[in-house]
């Protein structure tokens, strides 16, 4: 079993799987909430793998903050380097609702963080999969390790319904 008592919310849980199952719980849930503060839902979580620990969370606050930059993954880095107490995140991984912006894809990089996964795949505004793709064509940043469509499903059905909402369109 691990513990912590130095940061504010970490599972305790026998296995990577159950870990991880738990970071992509917490990651949708969050994201939900974000939706119904009228954020687009999206969150990110920064987590040790080696010491099954989730180090940060943050949800987009651009509507919040007025701050077109305040997406989760940002924000995420903020919380788990001042978290860590280091620059650099090089042994931590990042599990993120939907497919990061290119700007998103870039402070990861520049974060080093050792691996990403995210949900949603995003045709439109990605920077990994899709558009620019951030990691292709920089061969000077320093690359994550990149797994998407993980709980695609769940992720998506969550964008898609927040998009009919707000278009007025609600199910």
């Amino acid at each position: 079993m691990f513990f912590l008592t130095s940061r504010a919310f970490a599972p305790t849980l026998h296995s990577m799987d159950d870990f991880f199952e738990n970071i992509v719980d917490t990651a949708v849930k969050q994201a939900g909430r974000a939706a119904k503060a009228g954020e687009i839902p999206v969150c990110a979580v920064v987590f040790d793998p080696a010491e099954k620990q989730i180090v940060a969370t943050a949800v987009n606050r651009t509507e919040r903050d007025n701050d077109p930059t305040a997406h989760a993954e940002v924000l995420a880095i903020r919380k788990a380097c001042r978290a860590v107490k280091q620059t650099r995140l090089p042994d931590f991984d990042m599990y993120v609702t939907l497919e990061p912006c290119p700007m998103c894809a870039a402070a990861i990089a520049f974060a080093r963080l050792r691996r990403l996964y995210f949900g949603a795949y995003d045709v439109k505004g990605g920077g990994v999969e899709h558009g620019c793709r951030v990691y292709e064509h920089a061969p000077h940043l320093s690359a994550p390790e990149v797994y998407g469509g993980i709980a695609q499903t769940r992720c998506a059905e969550l964008l898609t319904g927040f998009f009919q909402t707000l278009r007025g369109g609600a199910k």
